[in-house]
């Protein structure tokens, strides 16, 4: 049970060992010996990762799951976590994780350790999908209808179930498809007993998870100020200390490096929301706008104010599915004008295959991408550095047939003898063809997703509350706009905010957070939803890219988000950044008029 921290305030201590399924094998040591912690979660998936896993169990029917979760972390330190009674829950089952289960069991069995493993099923809508194909499912954001055949179809569970198997006397919960907050959201519902209906708490404890789900990007992780970090070789991962009321501090175990301030926390609230007054999760419609930050010690930040409504009556789904394939080769040029051999020789290739491909009676390729990297290309027409002398090209195309990506990945090399001059080094040698997964999003009535928990034997049904089928979302209206008076100046952004941008599909956001409430209103009228969308315009998608601009007034913080600014999304989209990682740091050189006198000495 949890820990005392006074007499009269008991804690409970989360903390967050994993942000992705690739993260530090370091961090749940680090965690597990540094600290006094009660539950140990991580977080391993992605829609990427559940179409990867999906493919590993095709090949070998026992995986499909994180395997280096059993191997590389949990097996060195169970002895700890079993001596320490740290319980630990984690999404690495994948669409596998009975088999993460039996793996594990295997080990504890090995030890000859106490330790009770349940997991949660129910996510996994593929046998269903014959079933689905015939309901007249449209993809939520672009409406195209169901495809044929997918790989992965699974439904974002919440905490529910994990908070039964906890209940039930689990040490250990293996769940596949959970939102990535319900592994956090669900040891508080455990411990505190909080009613399901007591909605406030559990957005606040919904944002618990919100804030660690990403690993040490709360402790200094993709922070604006990186100078201020300390330590990047050794970065703590976070810890949460959440009171029985909701509130918590985040913090990080000692000795570690990074930083835990309250700029640091503001990014990652930020990070991959929408609508920050609708935050749509399984248990809870979250509200982030009025969520207060404090600095209460060193590292120490306490937040406080998410409130939240009943949830809606449906589970989002994401399925992937095969299409075509795609090829990536990158090539150093040096020497002057290299930009424009870049240029030249990029294109000459991809002519010279397409009337090949053209010959043989191939169509050309779906999708083409050429970027010169070294030239700011990401940039758009941003760039501040044309006449480099050295820069890479990166070319990615993609084509239904394997066989055709093979074809152009084969015709790089003549380019370092028949072309123009100082084609230096492919980088990786001669590139292999990858399948292209695309994501399929939509939403199904909870009544018609069975949730249940193995444990010791048994199976046991979990009782989901149905939530609402009205959506009312609110959205706050506009704070004020500074009027310009003609005497201002003008900086970059990142003069007056910090910032950080993710994706969800083919959406990016872009979270900016004023250093100073006086900043706020000279913000927003700069970055209107037309001046960010011409700002960007060289990320959006011609036809179907927009802006929207959200208010988070209790961070002093606007929120974009930049539709179909992807180019597909994930591995699907051929660009160097399909995630959207640098999009914060191009936002932050946009300029901005301020007031001279307003700003920071």
């Amino acid at each position: 049970m949890a820990s005392n921290q006074q007499d009269d305030e008991r804690v409970v201590k989360i903390g967050c060992a994993s942000g992705f399924w690739g993260d530090t094998n370091t961090a749940a040591f680090q965690l597990v010996h540094l600290t006094d912690i009660n539950y140990l979660v991580f977080d391993y998936l992605s829609e990427i990762t559940m179409s990867i896993m999906a493919k590993a169990k095709i090949v070998e029917p026992k995986h499909g799951y994180a395997l280096d979760f059993v191997s590389r972390v949990m097996a060195p330190l169970l002895q700890k976590i079993a001596e320490k009674k740290i319980k630990v829950i984690s999404n690495a089952g994948g669409v596998n994780p009975l088999a993460c289960r039996d793996a594990l069991q295997k080990i504890i069995k090995e030890y000859d350790l106490d330790l009770k493993v349940a997991v949660v099923l129910g996510d996994d809508l593929l046998p269903q999908h014959e079933h689905l194909k015939q309901q007249n499912i449209r993809e939520m954001f672009s409406g195209e209808a169901l495809p044929e055949q997918v790989a992965s179809s699974n439904a974002y569970l919440g905490a529910v179930a994990v908070r039964n198997a906890l209940d039930l006397g689990a040490d250990i919960v293996v769940t596949g498809r959970v939102v990535d907050s319900a592994v956090v959201l669900a040891p508080l519902l455990h411990e505190y007993q909080w009613s399901l209906d007591d909605y406030d708490k559990l957005a606040q404890g919904s944002l618990v998870g919100h804030v660690i789900e990403c690993g040490a990007q709360c402790t200094g992780g993709n922070f604006t100020d990186w100078q201020l970090v300390q330590g990047f070789d050794n970065m703590g991962f976070p810890v949460v200390e959440v009171s029985e009321d909701g509130s918590f501090v985040v913090t990080k175990p000692q000795g570690t490096g990074g930083l835990v301030s309250t700029a640091t926390v503001a990014e990652q609230i930020l990070y991959e929301i929408g609508n920050p007054q609708a935050y749509l999760l399984p248990d809870v419609i979250a509200d982030f706008s009025q969520v207060h930050l404090e600095q209460v010690g060193e590292h120490r930040v306490r937040v406080t104010g998410a409130k939240g409504q009943a949830p809606t009556a449906q589970y989002k789904v994401s399925a992937t599915y095969p299409d075509g394939y795609r090829v990536l080769v990158s090539f150093l040029i040096a020497g002057r004008e290299a930009p424009q051999k870049a240029q030249v020789i990029a294109d000459a290739i991809l002519t010279k295959c397409e009337r090949v491909l053209a010959m043989r009676s191939v169509p050309p390729f779906s999708e083409k991408s050429v970027e010169i990297l070294g030239i700011e290309s990401t940039y758009g027409e941003h760039a501040q550095t044309l006449n480099s002398r050295e820069v890479v090209v990166k070319i990615a195309v993609k084509h239904m047939f394997k066989e055709a990506c093979m074809f152009f990945a084969s015709e790089i090399a003549q380019a370092s003898t028949g072309m123009a001059p100082a084609l230096a080094g492919i980088v990786g040698g001669r590139p292999k063809a990858s399948p292209v997964i695309k994501l399929f999003s939509f939403l199904i009535d909870k009544n018609q997703v069975s949730v249940e928990i193995d444990f010791e034997g048994k199976r046991y049904p979990v009782e989901i509350p149905q939530g609402v089928s009205t959506e009312q979302l609110p959205t706050l209206k506009a704070g004020e706009n500074a009027i310009y008076q003609g005497d201002e100046i003008e900086v970059p952004l990142i003069e007056i905010a910090h910032a950080r941008s993710g994706d969800k599909g083919n959406h990016s956001n872009i979270g900016v957070i004023a250093r100073k409430a006086d900043y706020l209103p000279w913000i927003r009228a700069a970055l209107t939803e037309e001046a960010v969308a011409s700002y960007m315009q060289h990320v959006l998608d011609a036809e179907k890219g927009r802006v929207i601009r959200y208010e988070l007034p209790g961070l002093n913080a606007l929120n974009f988000m930049l539709e179909n600014a992807l180019g597909g999304g994930g591995v699907a989209s051929l660009r160097i950044d399909p995630q959207g990682k640098a999009f914060a740091q191009q936002l932050l050189d946009m300029p901005v008029k301020v007031p001279a006198h307003l700003l920071e000495k």
